[in-house]
């Protein structure tokens, strides 16, 4: 029988497979159902292969709330590929800020005028009309734990900062923060909504009330 070598799912796999499909499908439904926030954690799901790994919700709210302290009344706040931190601050609705998303994943090109695609490899190819130091803070999160991603990132956050940074990256990434930006490490530790193998911290330049 020619069917004899085609590879065949176990029924374990396939009820694994089912599940996964069936949660997918109750993703998409809640998107379409009245009162989905766009804005929520979790409404653009993370892509591994780009390295997205979001916060957690009461990360996500603290770093929100540091944000828009440190940016004051009427403050501008940039979100350098850190949209969850973004999507909280937009939760906010009402709050005297403005905030814009710098990222590579186009999908968050749903926040319109307030997304800007950015690629770490171009730091200072950005649009025009982001002035150079008009943001109040910067907060980011660059992609991958390397000097050579957080060096292109640090060249970004320094055009677009007029003072204050707020960078999230890894820990073994104490001594480059501190050599590119100027920044140091917070007693606050920040969580992700999946563990990650790598411990992650926050740094700062400024008297933060991370600490």
């Amino acid at each position: 029988d020619d069917d004899d070598d085609i590879p065949q799912l176990s029924s374990h796999t396939l009820a694994a497979l089912q599940e996964f499909y069936l949660e997918q499908q109750e993703r998409e439904g809640m998107k379409t159902s009245q009162g989905f926030n766009q804005y929520s954690i979790g409404s653009i799901e993370e892509d591994w292969q780009l390295s997205q790994f979001w916060y957690s919700d009461e990360t996500a709210s603290c770093l929100a709330k540091e944000a828009v302290l440190a940016a004051g009344k009427g403050g501008r706040i940039a979100c350098v590929s850190a949209p969850s931190v973004y999507q909280k601050l937009k939760e906010q609705d009402g709050e005297d800020f403005s905030v814009y998303i710098l990222e590579y994943d186009r999908r968050f090109s749903v926040y319109g005028e307030e997304f800007i695609f950015y690629d770490y490899n171009h730091p200072l190819d950005l649009p025009e009309n982001l002035l150079p130091h008009s943001f109040d803070i910067v907060i980011a999160d660059p992609p991958y734990l390397s000097e050579e991603c957080l060096q292109k990132t640090a060249e970004t956050i320094k055009y677009l900062t007029k003072g204050k940074i707020l960078l999230c990256t890894g820990a073994v990434m104490e001594e480059q923060a501190a050599k590119h930006l100027g920044v140091k490490m917070c007693k606050f530790i920040p969580k992700h909504s999946r563990n990650l193998a790598n411990e992650f911290r926050c740094y700062v330049n400024y008297a933060s009330g991370l600490d």
